[in-house]
């Protein structure tokens, strides 16, 4: 027993967290007689410096040739990741794309018992501050890249010729979400666009219910998230054990349906890409980005 137990913590530790994979899905959301489009969703970075395996690897997703990007958040992991990151990122430059953020986008990792978790969502961690990370930089970075910040906002772009919308929130697990600021942010964009065919997401870090639930509400025809790490330990051929926020645990990972209201959409959560320099382990949730293949909605 001894030994299957090292056997696993050394596979959690040593390997899983480095055996990167890409996820295929399709989502039939663009307007009748749209252009196919790919969208690369990134999500849970956790980017820090040394970390070149996972470097090369976000490097070498331009393979992928996306047509948008989405960025729901997570992406640094130390005080020294911005530059780093941004020069892997760089082969992206010009690719249109959306980017909320995480609260590690705004704080630095610090060290938690991991058993808390069992107990409910994550909460600022008592006595000194967080190290402050550079928000300001890494924004800098995406815009030059092409990207538009949602976080309590709204924006569109066009992209083969078919406008694609977005809206989203800061984020939720800090209680940083401004739904009163996004919706009105949605009617500025949507008086702009008039009555012109588009696909609308809704972004969002973490995938809590009543963001979930607002989204659906406010015309999102797909909705994309991060956060959960997909439980980041899993038992094998089972849901995720804990989520870090209120969604179903079976809905921890992957593309389901989220419903609210006689109303539903696609639900789109990434297991991520990195998890803390304190917690480097992963168990039946492999590192993942989503490469989302768009096509137009069925006819009736």
């Amino acid at each position: 027993m001894l030994a299957a137990g090292a056997a696993v913590g050394a596979y959690a530790t040593a390997i899983e967290p480095r055996a990167f994979r890409i996820r295929h899905e399709q989502l039939r959301i663009l307007p009748a007689g749209a252009r196919p489009l790919t969208l690369l969703h990134l999500a849970d970075i956790h980017l820090a410096p040394w970390q070149r395996a996972k470097l090369e690897w976000l490097e070498g997703l331009a393979s992928v040739e996306p047509d948008l990007i989405v960025n729901t958040g997570d992406s640094l992991g130390h005080s020294a990741a911005v530059p780093v990151l941004a020069d892997a990122l760089r082969v992206f430059q010009g690719v249109p794309g959306f980017f909320v953020h995480g609260s590690n986008d705004v704080f630095g990792p610090q060290l938690k018992n991991p058993l808390r978790y069992f107990a409910g969502p994550s909460k600022e961690p008592a006595g000194s501050g967080p190290e402050r990370l550079d928000l300001a930089a890494l924004e800098r970075a995406y815009e030059g890249f092409g990207w538009l910040d949602v976080n309590n906002s709204a924006r569109a772009i066009e992209v083969k010729g078919t406008t694609i919308a977005a809206f989203g929130v800061a984020d939720p697990h800090r209680s940083w979400d401004r739904l009163d600021e996004t919706e009105a942010a949605i009617s500025r964009m949507r008086k702009a666009l008039g009555d012109a065919p588009r696909t609308t997401l809704g972004i969002t870090h973490a995938p809590y219910r009543r963001i979930l639930d607002a989204f659906v509400d406010l015309g999102a025809d797909a909705i994309l998230a991060g956060h959960t790490h997909g439980g980041q330990v899993r038992v094998p051929g089972g849901h995720a054990i804990v989520t870090n926020c209120d969604i179903p645990r079976a809905q921890a990972s992957g593309v389901s349906t989220w419903s609210h209201e006689g109303r539903s959409v696609p639900l789109g959560v990434s297991q991520g890409i990195g998890s803390s320099i304190f917690a480097p382990f992963r168990l039946g949730t492999p590192p993942e980005a989503v490469v989302m293949s768009l096509v137009p909605r069925d006819v009736g």
